[in-house]
């Protein structure tokens, strides 16, 4: 993977790349990442293969031999290796599951739990801490395939967005950098605090740190998407503000600078500024008066951010509840004709 792109630490060892089997990739059965998972809850990577698919061989000695893209999963993820035609039992999430034959190369139960009818090789599935969700990614998977999938899972992305919709939004982050944006007006909290005297207008504060990747993709991309940059150039101040700055922010009467949060070092502005909810990615929407009005605790992307925008750009959360304004968003009544 890429060192700039991920805030990587790389484990000692992982200093060449390696042509064996397993790549660099520290990989576990299915029973020790369920038993790791107990104490350390991490997500799992596990990896489909069979003896007879070369393009499994090749990810191991591509892909799985990148000494910082293996570094990031150990650190971050539970790798499991499994062989979709082994003929062990094993147990997964309390069930247990066979071979489905004694004949050569026939698909384990768990394969087929995963992959279902689509047997193909490799298949990598990317599984949640909770168990909550898990995706599919079927094929070879270079590195550049691979890293927005990692993010997607270990920053809680899939919470919001569609992965294509953020795997997207990361290539025109990170490598496609001639598409076509709308630039918006970022202001530093001091600017906009004084702005706010002359002229109010809500703020848009987008809370971000440079080892949160989705927080770099959302910085990068969502606000100035075609579909909202003159949205919010027009209704909102924006703030794109590091939660581990340095500086000393006077804020409603109050000085905050970095200190430990939640055993991080962190700016107590991004605490204040999210009503004590603070996470990343964030986005805390403010009124005129510098109250909170909402924080969005996920990543957003153009498509879900719009219907936010509106709602609270128009004021119409002073007298409708969000699902109602939300129905009739999406479910616009047509204007009869006069």
């Amino acid at each position: 993977m890429r060192i700039k792109l991920l805030l990587i630490i790389v484990v000692a060892g992982l200093s060449a790349r390696s042509q064996n089997e397993n790549g660099l990739v520290n990989w576990l059965t299915i029973k020790e990442a369920q038993e790791k998972n107990k104490t350390a809850p991490k997500p799992f990577l596990i990896d489909f293969y069979t003896d007879w698919c070369g393009w499994c061989k090749h990810m191991m000695k591509t892909t799985y031999s990148n000494p910082g893209l293996a570094g990031y999963i150990n650190q971050n993820f539970y790798p499991v290796k499994f062989n979709a035609e082994t003929k062990d039992t094993v147990e997964y999430q309390g069930q247990k599951y066979f071979s489905t034959s004694t004949a050569p190369k026939t698909p384990h139960q768990l394969a087929l739990k995963f992959l279902g009818n689509n047997l193909s090789y490799p298949s990598t599935v990317f599984v949640t801490n909770n168990y909550e969700y898990n995706l599919l990614t079927q094929g070879f998977l270079d590195e550049k395939k691979i890293e927005p999938v990692l993010i997607y899972i270990l920053e809680n992305v899939y919470r919001s967005c569609p992965f294509e919709d953020f795997s997207a939004g990361f290539n025109h982050a990170f490598y496609d950098t001639v598409y076509a944006k709308t630039p918006v007006k970022s202001y530093s909290v001091k600017e906009v605090l004084e702005l706010n005297k002359k002229k109010p207008k809500k703020i848009l504060v987008n809370l971000y740190t440079n080892f949160c990747n989705s927080c770099k993709v959302q910085k990068a991309t969502t606000f100035s998407d075609t579909l909202i940059a003159n949205y919010i150039n027009k209704n909102f101040y924006l703030v794109n503000f590091d939660a581990e700055s340095n500086d000393t922010i006077l804020f409603n009467g109050k000085k905050h600078f970095k200190q430990v949060v939640n055993g991080y070092p962190f700016n107590t502005f991004a605490v204040e500024v999210t009503a004590g909810r603070f996470a990343l990615p964030a986005v805390a929407i403010l009124d005129e008066k510098l109250q909170v009005i909402d924080v969005l605790q996920t990543y957003q992307n153009p498509k879900s951010l719009k219907p936010i925008l509106y709602f609270f750009g128009s004021d119409q959360y002073k007298t409708k509840k969000w699902t109602d304004f939300i129905a009739e968003y999406n479910n616009p009544t047509p204007k009869k004709a006069k």
